[in-house]
Parts: C-alpha cells; sequence; structure tokens
C-alpha cells in the first residue's frame, strides 16, 4: 500500500475535492481519497493494480494536475 499527499493548486471549494475523489476512487486499487481544501492537498492511498502514473493522469484529464506532477 502507498500513500502520497499532494499540493493541487486547482482546488478552490469542497465540490473541487469531490470531483477529485470521485474520479479517483473509479479507478482500481484506489484505497482511499482524502482532500484539504484549505491547504490545498490531496491524500491518495493506493495499492496494485493502481499506480501514481495512473493516478496523475486521471487528475491531469480533470483539471486538478498535482503541483508536483
Amino acid at each position: 500500500m502507498e500513500v502520497k499527499t499532494v499540493k493541487v493548486p486547482n482546488i478552490g471549494c469542497n465540490g473541487c475535492v469531490n470531483s477529485i475523489k470521485n474520479e479517483l476512487s473509479e479507478l482500481p486499487g484506489v484505497v482511499k481519497v482524502e482532500g484539504q481544501v484549505e491547504a490545498k492537498t490531496i491524500t491518495v492511498e493506493w495499492q496494485n493494480p493502481a499506480t501514481w502514473e495512473k493516478i496523475v493522469t486521471v487528475m491531469k484529464d480533470i483539471d486538478y494536475a498535482p503541483a508536483e506532477a
């Protein structure tokens, strides 16, 4: 199991966090997604078959690219 927290500059409200949660939760292997609006961060916990690359791709596709990606 892997966990990563990243800054997402486009987060502006709980709706943004919920959009990210909903999209990432559909990826097989994503166990948990949490977000902090004030800190503009998302924490993702995943295992196989999910990979960090797949998670970043989904986030970019929905216009919430992580700052470190």
